[in-house]
C-alpha cells in the first residue's frame, strides 16, 4: 500500500487514485452555475447514500475546508467537462474551463473506506490488481429534486463470502463516504448485465469464493447530468479523485 502524501496525489497524480494516500479521505466532484445548485444540493439531500456532501463552495471559489491549500481547477488527477449533457472531454486541468459562477460540491468516496477494509483483512482486488475500481449505471432510480433526475451508479468490490459480514459492518460505520452496501450477490437485481463491461472503472478478476458486493457511488450526479442536460458541468473523471487532507478516520462512527 503506498504511502504517498494527499498533497503530492493533488499535485504530481494523473491516474486512478484508488489506493493512495493510505488514511487519507478522498471525494468526487460535479462543479454547476449558482442557478444550478440548489438542484444539487436537494438532490444530494434526498438521495444521501450515492451523494453524500463532504463540502460546498461558495460560487467562484476554488478552495475547500478539505485541505487547505488546495485548487479545486488544477488538484484532481482529470477531469470531465460536460455541455448540455454532452461530455466534451476530459483534462488533467480545469482552469481553461472554470467559471466565476460556479459552486462545487465535493461528495464523499468509497475509496476513503478501502483502507478500513484493508485493515479489517478484506482484500481489494483491484488494488491488488492495479485497476479502477469498476462502476455500473443501474436501473435504480434516483429521488428526482428540481430539474435533476437519473440513475444511481454503484461501484462493486469483489468480497471472499466469508468476508462478506465483515465488509458490511466496516462501512457501514462510514455513512459519509456511502456506508453500507446497497446490494450484495447477483448483478441483474440492480440492472447489471454483465459485471465484466463496467460503465466506467475497469474490470477487475475475482477469485475463488469471491462475491460482488455493491456501494452506491459518487458518479451518480454524472448519469444526473446526462439524464438532466444541465448546460455546463465540472466533474471528476470516475476514479480520479480529489485527495483531501482528513483522516478516513474522521468519517467512522
Amino acid at each position: 500500500m503506498t504511502t504517498t502524501t494527499p498533497r503530492e496525489v493533488r499535485r504530481a497524480h494523473t491516474g486512478p487514485t484508488a489506493g493512495l494516500a493510505d488514511g487519507y479521505a478522498q471525494a468526487n466532484l460535479i462543479a454547476v452555475p449558482r442557478d444550478w445548485a440548489y438542484d444539487v444540493l436537494l438532490f444530494a439531500q434526498r438521495n444521501p447514500k450515492p451523494c453524500p456532501i463532504l463540502d460546498v463552495t461558495d460560487a467562484g471559489s476554488t478552495g475547500t475546508v478539505l485541505a487547505d491549500d488546495a485548487d479545486l481547477m488544477r488538484d484532481l488527477p482529470r477531469y470531465r467537462v460536460w455541455e448540455h449533457g454532452e461530455l466534451r472531454g476530459e483534462f488533467t486541468d480545469a482552469a481553461p474551463f472554470w467559471r466565476d459562477d460556479l459552486v462545487a460540491f465535493l461528495i464523499g468516496c468509497s475509496f476513503t473506506f478501502e483502507s478500513q477494509l484493508r485493515i479489517a483483512g478484506v482484500p481489494l482486488r483491484h488494488v491488488e490488481q492495479g485497476r479502477n475500481v469498476p462502476m455500473y449505471v443501474t436501473t435504480t432510480p434516483c429521488r428526482p429534486a428540481g430539474r435533476l433526475h437519473g440513475p444511481m451508479v454503484v461501484s462493486m468490490r469483489y468480497v471472499p463470502a466469508a468476508l462478506v459480514g465483515t465488509a458490511r459492518e466496516v462501512t457501514a460505520r462510514m455513512p459519509a463516504v456511502h456506508g453500507a452496501p446497497v446490494h450484495v450477490g447477483d448483478p441483474a437485481e440492480l440492472g447489471i448485465p454483465d459485471l465484466d463491461r463496467p460503465d466506467f472503472g475497469d474490470r477487475t478478476e475475482p477469485h475463488d469464493g469471491d462475491v460482488p458486493v455493491f456501494w452506491a457511488c459518487g458518479v451518480t450526479p454524472q448519469a444526473a447530468v446526462v439524464a438532466s442536460k444541465p448546460p455546463f458541468a465540472i466533474t471528476h473523471a470516475p476514479g480520479h479523485m480529489f485527495v483531501t487532507d482528513v483522516p478516513d478516520t474522521a468519517y467512522a462512527l
